[in-house]
C-alpha cells in the first residue's frame, strides 16, 4: 500500500536551451510557488537558471 506524502517529483528545465536536465522533489504544502535553481547545463556548458517545468510520476 502506498503511503500518502506531500512530496512531488519535478523536472527542472534550463531557461536558456529548454532542456530538462535535473529531477528533484519538493514539499507541495510548504513550497507553493515554483522553484528555481542555478545549475550547470551540459548542453550550454554554463551555469544557468533551471526552473520547475513538469510534475513527474
Amino acid at each position: 500500500m502506498a503511503k500518502k506524502t506531500n512530496r512531488v517529483l519535478l523536472g527542472l528545465t534550463c531557461a536558456t536551451c529548454g532542456r530538462q536536465n535535473y529531477v528533484t522533489e519538493k514539499n507541495k504544502m510548504n513550497t507553493t510557488e515554483k522553484v528555481a535553481f542555478k545549475k550547470y547545463c551540459k548542453l550550454c556548458k554554463i551555469v544557468t537558471d533551471h526552473k520547475e517545468k513538469a510534475k513527474l510520476k
